[in-house]
């Protein structure tokens, strides 16, 4: 074993919820950067099937969406031989450790979270336990893992506030049992907008699937959504945030080729909007193409997928239960 093996790791955990097909947002603001993380960290990546729950779900199609999640994570550069991918509800510690740290969250904490507030504010009827308390199971998430850093977006920060707030209170009740997680802002993150209305983020489950590129979309459709792209007034490429729209083209234009913004504008000076869009829609297809292909060519083999999968709860197992067993010793739990 050489000198840099012995080192170790800073541990990063994150996850993805299996309730829709993943987009080229999931790419660009997260799935890119966690392939990245594998050379600097030891990477927990989990598909997070008991937050998926909090909104009701088919369970044929949560089986499904649950392979197809796994199954792009590998396309996307996720190694299983470097990183630990597994599914949440696989690791029973998860929900065992939530019912812990449930017993010393406060109703105001929870209650005060900005996406409790959405979410129950935009359908009351569906407003569940669950989605009140998904932040400790998320606290919990993280704490078992012994996580140094998570990726967090703008809606996740305090998600994690909470998740060092409880870390901070057990550990003062009893006695240092988990690490304090910091938040890990990636160096390079695109932010993907909605491509007919790029004043909101791109998200899976979008009604209107003409606003959404997904991973899973052959090579025409991308084009044909990026050619009814919505843009904005005048004609100039410029990367100007104000022009939403345009803006929008040009970070999809840098993240497929690795151009800078820079020299999108000189590539582009003085031609038109229809031309960009469609350098766009060839350059987008050809980015996704290798990782659908992957992705198709993995997802016809569910034994594979399952067995990866299998090995990765064990592995998230054995880990997780360490930090259980320390937690319920000192909680006063009687054990033989």
């Amino acid at each position: 074993m050489t000198e840099n093996e012995n080192i170790k790791k800073p541990v990063i955990l994150s996850g993805i919820t299996p309730t829709g097909i993943l987009t080229i947002g999931h790419l660009a603001g997260a799935l890119k950067n966690w392939s990245q993380m594998q050379n600097d960290f030891d990477c927990y990546y989990m598909i997070a099937d008991l937050h998926a729950i909090t909104a009701r779900q088919k369970p044929a199609d949560l089986r499904l969406r649950t392979l197809d999640t796994a199954a792009m994570f590998i396309a996307c550069g996720i190694d299983p031989e470097r990183s630990v991918l597994f599914i949440q509800s696989h690791v029973p510690e998860h929900t065992q450790l939530t019912w812990v740290l449930s017993c010393l969250t406060g109703m105001g904490e929870c209650s005060r979270m900005t996406q409790f507030k959405d979410k129950s504010q935009k359908s009351e009827e569906s407003v569940n336990v669950g989605l009140f308390s998904y932040p400790v199971l998320m606290a919990s998430d993280i704490l078992l893992y012994q996580a140094d850093a998570v990726p967090v977006g703008e809606d996740q920060k305090q998600h994690l506030e909470l998740s060092r707030d409880l870390a901070n209170r057990f550990n003062n009740l009893y006695s240092p049992t988990f690490k304090v997680p910091e938040p890990y802002i990636p160096k390079i993150g695109a932010r993907i907008m909605s491509l007919q209305d790029p004043s909101k983020k791109m998200s899976k489950s979008d009604d209107n699937q003409s606003s959404v590129i997904y991973l899973t979309d052959t090579d025409e459709v991308i084009k044909n959504k990026i050619k009814r792209a919505v843009t904005d007034s005048g004609s100039d490429i410029k990367a100007n945030p104000e022009k939403q729209g345009i803006y929008n083209l040009i970070t999809l234009y840098h993240l497929s080729t690795g151009k800078s913004f820079e020299e999108i504008e000189i590539e582009f000076e003085g031609k038109g909007y229809g031309e960009f869009k469609a350098a766009v829609g060839n350059a987008v297809a050809g980015f996704i193409r290798p990782l659908r292909e992957k992705y198709e060519q993995l997802r016809h083999d569910d034994k594979l997928l399952k067995e990866i999968l299998m090995t990765g709860a064990e592995k998230a197992g054995r880990t997780a239960a360490k930090t259980l067993s320390k937690v319920y010793k000192k909680t006063g739990f009687l054990s033989f």
